[in-house]
């Protein structure tokens, strides 16, 4: 039976589905897609700093909501790091550095347990989740191939 809420279902979930699996991919290019993140300023760790615990990338989950698709992560950095900003050292951070820097011996750890109270961090943005180009062509694909399925559902039925 051809059915116009189911195909919207379907759109919505392959939707999410082919978002997920995109933004999940950001992490391994190391960008948005083709746009590359800022490295950090001081590299002390190994790795990539959205990958160094995986947490964040873990975290983020996508869900049908409504007429659309959502993401969300349980992470509260995850926004501050995909849009940008600025964060200003407290007493709380500082000690927080401390601790990490005596628990993995990191330099990185170090340098932000000796800043200042009140001084401010600015991160820069390091998108993974958003609209852009690249996200309307996969949207347009998923509808397509959608319509495409359900036209010959169609075409088979009319043919009965």
């Amino acid at each position: 039976m051809l059915d116009p809420k189911q195909l919207k279902a379907d759109i919505l979930e392959d939707m999410r589905v082919e978002l997920s699996d995109e933004f999940d991919r950001n992490f391994e290019r190391k960008g948005f897609f083709s746009d590359k993140w800022k490295p950090r300023a001081h590299d002390y760790a190994r790795g990539s700093l959205l990958m160094q615990s995986k947490a964040m990338r873990r975290s983020t989950q996508g869900e049908v909501s409504g007429d659309g698709v959502r993401f969300t992560s349980s992470e509260p950095y995850t926004a501050l790091h995909n849009e940008g900003g600025t964060i200003t050292v407290t007493g709380k951070m500082k000690r927080f550095f401390w601790a990490k820097f005596k628990e993995t011996g990191e330099v990185g750890w170090k340098y932000m347990a000796l800043m200042k109270v009140g001084q401010v961090i600015k991160i820069p943005q390091r998108q993974f989740i958003g609209d852009g180009p690249e996200t309307q062509k996969l949207i347009r694909d998923v509808i397509q191939s959608n319509l495409d399925k359900f036209n010959l559902q169609l075409t088979e039925f009319l043919r009965q």
